[in-house]
């Protein structure tokens, strides 16, 4: 195991009150929840106080309303965890891996999810009616990418992932942060057990094998925010369950196992196959390396 697979270790002169009630994993994924639901809280306030969320407000206000609530409380929460209580930097959040981490997330994600379409026009599952030029690409782009992206990778991987893996190892934190990702989405519109399920394998997975591999929550955010933005705004394929108003007027057709149903495409099991099959490969990557990190009694 290489030693910067772990990003924080409690000090040996850590007194064992501290070790317990304030740095072991749970008590730090506890903080970080009550901080997440405060600072939630309060964004909601603010929006609301500033008029953004009324019916009045122009789509450009909701838009940035959602985005506030869904990046600056994990935003907030997390550079608060990782500087106030494990008192180092967040390398994993570092600007300097925006050029290189980030773009190449974002690329990888575009060419994924464009292979997933492609595959499923190949299987007659997808249509294209025509094109809207007009349509309001801002909000999508706003919500679906960069406020799920780094908000929900926040989240997931730098939370979830990374310090269950620190605790009990990287085959629990891969089952764990999966099935928490896929249930987070089991009340999304048109939501369903397998499209959690779908959602859990497909990116659950995967994206905790990038931050793996990677060590770096860009990666992540870049595959996340592309997928997002090419499913919707690109594609016009309902995101998550979400409005699908893409530049691509589109439909499906098809049984839903197929064509995701009203869930859209990452409900499709050509979204999971090849998904699955780019999580495998960077499990091959991460064997070879010897990177996978056990338990912490067994370290």
């Amino acid at each position: 195991m290489q030693p910067q697979q772990i990003a924080f270790t409690a000090p040996p002169d850590t007194p064992a009150w501290q070790r317990w009630l304030v740095l072991s994993p749970a008590a730090r994924i506890i903080f970080f929840a009550a901080m997440l639901i405060g600072f939630i809280v309060v964004t909601r306030t603010t929006m609301i106080a500033l008029g953004w969320t009324a019916k009045a407000a122009g789509p450009l206000h909701h838009a940035l309303a959602t985005l506030s609530v869904r990046l600056l409380p994990a935003w907030i929460g997390y550079a608060i965890l990782v500087r106030l209580i494990e008192r180092r930097r967040m390398r994993e959040l570092s600007p300097h891996d925006i050029p290189t981490f980030g773009v190449a997330g974002f690329v990888i994600g575009a060419a994924l999810f464009s292979v997933v379409v492609g595959v499923l026009w190949l299987a007659g599952s997808y249509h294209v009616i025509g094109t809207d030029p007009q349509v309001d690409w801002l909000p999508g782009v706003l919500v679906a990418g960069l406020g799920a992206g780094i908000g929900e990778e926040i989240i997931a991987r730098g939370v979830i992932f990374r310090i269950v893996e620190e605790g009990l190892g990287t085959w629990w934190a891969l089952l764990i942060s999966a099935a928490f990702f896929g249930a987070a989405h089991i009340f999304n519109p048109g939501a369903s057990l397998w499209s959690s399920t779908a959602i859990a394998i497909e990116a659950g997975l995967l994206l905790a094998m990038i931050y793996h591999v990677t060590r770096s929550l860009w990666a992540c955010i870049g595959l996340h925010a592309a997928w997002n933005i090419m499913q919707g705004t690109v594609y016009g394929i309902p995101v998550s369950g979400g409005a699908g108003k893409g530049w691509l007027v589109s439909s499906r057709t098809g049984p839903d196992w197929l064509s995701g149903g009203a869930f859209g495409a990452e409900a499709s099991v050509v979204a999971l196959a090849i998904c699955s099959l780019l999580t495998l490969a960077l499990l091959i990557v991460a064997l070879r390396r010897s990177s996978i990190v056990p338990p912490a009694w067994r370290r």
